[in-house]
């Protein structure tokens, strides 16, 4: 079980080499939502999400050995950026094995980065990939199934308890889990009393399915279009983490994520993908009192202006359901 003193280590070991992400008070979804409500903007982050922080903590903890043998890992989304930037920052040859379907924004930002790319003909196979060259010698990032990629993505629990100390309730994605463990661990260990809601879409909600199933499922497919949410499967150790600190998971369907996406960028003027924007649906299904402070964990803003106007076509002929 992860503890608060891995945060505290993995805050150590990071040091300066990442942003400090700001929090930010709301006026305009206070009065939407009835509550205080402050922002934790990891969209800011450097790569645009949250992934580099436990990317960078593993990658800390190799021996000179492995370093020298490289890494590889699996990802369509934030975590292959994030796992190229901090190899490149740390001298480290990466390799990431990609669905074909991978969003072109995606594919070169992560060859920016300086990783080396191996396309495969979807997630699972993807995954084989990596273990035959984790087999042969790399040593395998996960994205979310390792305490040490968890401890890292914790150390945002600890700045948001810093920044702000009364909140009441804290909203967060769940793609595999890592980020629910990593931020659940510290947010209950420095305010026990915070209440953790976990939010997937539907058609990438595979922590719903392993909570109703009692054990990780996989699916069949990831339909969301909410990309960066879509692990096939949770682990065993995420699975523990969100029965063990999360209030609840809420799944929003694509439209509501949508609709929120679209409400952020044009009243916050800040931009996410739909895997944050869909914090902010799930925060609309809830009754506050004003005397909650409502933190929502904005984790990535990766979101292409080819992707904008393709969701806004959807919306405007139905295949994305407007919210009423």
């Amino acid at each position: 079980m992860l503890t608060l003193e891995e945060i505290r280590q993995a805050r150590a070991r990071l040091g300066t080499r990442l942003h400090r992400t700001p929090l930010i008070h709301s006026t305009t979804l206070s009065r939407h939502l009835g509550a205080k409500v402050s922002l934790k903007l990891e969209c800011f982050q450097k790569t645009g999400s949250f992934k580099p922080r436990g990317a960078f903590n593993k990658l800390l903890t190799l021996s000179e050995a492995e370093r020298q043998r490289g890494v590889v890992a699996v990802s369509g989304g934030n975590h292959a950026q994030g796992v190229a930037f901090a190899a490149a920052q740390l001298g480290i040859r990466s390799i990431i094995c990609m669905p074909r379907s991978t969003p072109t924004n995606y594919v070169e930002a992560t060859q920016h980065y300086g990783a080396e790319i191996v396309f495969c003909q979807n997630i699972r196979e993807a995954f084989a990939e990596a273990e035959a060259r984790q087999a042969a010698g790399l040593t395998l990032i996960h994205p979310f199934d390792d305490p040490l990629i968890a401890a890292g993505q914790g150390t945002i629990g600890i700045e948001i308890i810093e920044d702000a100390p009364d909140a009441t309730h804290v909203y967060l994605s769940i793609g595999g889990g890592g980020l629910l463990a990593g931020v659940g661990t510290a947010l209950k260990e420095l305010r026990s009393q915070v209440q953790l809601v976990g939010v997937e879409t539907d058609g990438a909600d595979a922590m719903s399915r392993a909570l109703a199933a009692g054990a990780p499922v996989e699916l069949p497919a990831i339909t969301s279009i909410a990309r960066t949410l879509g692990a096939p499967q949770v682990s065993p150790f995420t699975l523990e983490a969100v029965r063990r600190l999360a209030r609840e998971v809420v799944v929003v369907r694509d439209a509501e994520a949508v609709a929120a996406l679209y409400f952020l960028l044009e009243r916050v003027k800040i931009l996410t993908e739909p895997a944050a924007s869909c914090c902010l649906a799930a925060a609309r299904r809830h009754r506050f009192s004003s005397s909650d402070h409502v933190v929502l964990l904005l984790c990535g803003g990766n979101a292409s202006l080819e992707d904008l106007c393709s969701w806004r076509r959807l919306l405007e002929v139905g295949e994305i359901m407007p919210v009423q």
